[in-house]
């Protein structure tokens, strides 16, 4: 058996509870108010919506249109468009395309206090078609009766601006700019050039309500216009986010949704953590007393593979994106550690059964890993395929997994899922599993071996032996 140095154990247990302290507390600087993450710990995490709370939506077309790819790819980026103009800036929006449908997933505003679920979902789907008109002429229901001018699908990008209302710019006034895209500039160019002599109006609609109705007071061919009239800088800002989140192919309705108080979701995370600590602890007290040592040893390789958990969701490695941390995805936190467990668990019982069979030290310990590897390399590997395949099921369209996955989903017509609470099941498990193999395995096989060497700790009952 090749001999371990003594120093291995001290320098891995080192490595391990420094690398443990910075995945939790972090690296910051601080110059004067200035506060800078250098190493992102656990407060970076990014919990889920079942945590926090927020709203998990499915819009699909209404009037039973059968919506293209492009055409749900488009409503998928105008909803992201919709969202951070909420400033709603962590979100999920997917296509479906398999049910011509999108969904939609965002959690409260942080300086949110009215959770109205209802109002939430209206505010980001009411704008249904926008569209541009001559005339503000409606009809007996209300319906605009002025020809199309254009949809907002050629609208390229609309904002608010400060302008100056003379040539000296002594007087600004707020105003909305408008730039189109070519089919769209050619349309307005002919309109305006037609209004401009009876000084018309172009209105704007969403739906059957009118936005605004500027006075057109000059021919305009360059594909950009300027929208004045009694704005300040919120009306103006309104204005324009209504026009930039209204270019939808056709209108949606709500296919369905669930909503989760952030009350009842940061009580569950709270009471799932306190007894994840509390489990933790009971389980080191037994493995040390049941294993000595190698139950000590154990322990330290739980710290490492919980520390490398949570370096993975806070993005603590800077070509690793971070995850969203979901109620189930702490619950596969808490699985994979008992995996953790299950491993050494099986490793110290085969060497405190070597030993007991009147084998030495060093042979008990080579020959308690290696007995031990074949069923914990079993019951790890079954369990990061149903993780693979949870992440892949529930996951987005677009990941790794999903794509591996997606002939068989094709072959049995399996819809897209995006339950993303799943997915931080799937992915918490597959993390763990795969620290248990660096902690769990490796480092304390590395570690019991080196402290082994210690003269003190050469004794059987250092390992659960009877002599």
């Amino acid at each position: 058996m090749k001999r371990v140095p003594k120093a291995v154990f001290f320098v891995l247990a080192i490595v391990i509870l420094l690398f443990a302290t910075v995945s939790v507390v972090g690296i910051k600087t601080h110059y004067g108010d200035i506060e800078t993450t250098i190493v992102k710990g656990s407060e970076q995490i990014r919990w889920g919506i079942d945590i926090r709370g927020g709203v998990d939506v499915t819009f699909a077309p209404a009037d039973d249109v059968d919506a293209t790819d492009d055409q749900l790819q488009a409503v998928a980026e105008v909803m992201r468009q919709r969202l951070v103009t909420l400033n709603i800036t962590d979100y999920e929006v997917y296509t479906d395309n398999n049910s011509d449908s999108v969904i939609v997933r965002f959690p409260w505003k942080a300086d949110e206090s009215n959770f109205d679920a209802d109002s939430a979902i209206k505010e980001l789907g009411e704008t249904a078609v926008l569209s541009f008109r001559k005339g503000t002429e409606t009809d007996e229901e209300g319906k605009p009766t002025g020809d199309l001018v254009f949809e907002g699908s050629q609208v390229e990008k609309a904002e608010a601006v400060y302008v100056a209302t003379d040539n000296l710019g002594s007087n600004y006034q707020w105003a909305v700019s408008l730039k189109l895209k070519s089919d769209g500039a050619k349309a307005f160019s002919d309109a305006t050039a037609e209004l401009v002599k009876t000084q018309g109006q172009i209105s704007i609609w969403m739906d059957d309500e009118m936005i605004s109705a500027p006075r057109v007071d000059e021919a305009i061919d360059s594909g950009e216009a300027i929208i004045s009239g009694s704005f300040d800088s919120e009306s103006a800002q309104s204005l324009a986010n209504k026009i930039n989140g209204g270019a939808l192919p056709f209108k949606l309705e709500t296919k369905s949704y669930s909503t989760i108080d952030p009350t009842l979701g940061l009580g569950a995370r709270d009471a799932m953590l306190l007894s994840g600590v509390i489990a933790f602890a009971l389980v080191c007290l037994f493995m040390i007393f049941v294993y000595r040592l190698p139950g000590f040893v154990a322990c330290i390789a739980l710290i490492g593979q919980v520390s490398l958990t949570i370096a993975a969701l806070t993005g603590f490695f800077p070509d690793i994106p971070s995850s969203t941390l979901t109620i189930p995805g702490i619950a596969g936190i808490i699985l994979s550690v008992g995996m953790g467990v299950d491993a050494n668990i099986i490793t110290a019982e085969r060497i405190k059964e070597e030993i007991n069979s009147g084998k030495s030290i060093d042979g008990s310990i080579e020959l308690g890993y290696k007995r031990a590897f074949s069923a914990i390399l079993d019951g790890n590997i079954t369990t990061l395929i149903v993780a693979i395949i949870l992440m892949g099921t529930f996951g987005t369209p677009d990941n790794i997994f999903a794509m591996i996955l997606s002939p068989l989903f094709a072959l049995f017509r399996f819809p897209a899922s995006t339950e993303g609470s799943i997915f931080s099941f799937g992915f918490t498990l597959m993390v763990g599993i795969i620290c248990n193999f660096i902690f769990g395995v490796l480092a304390s096989k590395y570690m019991v071996k080196s402290i082994s060497r210690i003269k003190c700790f050469r004794k059987a009952k250092f390992y659960g032996g009877a002599r």
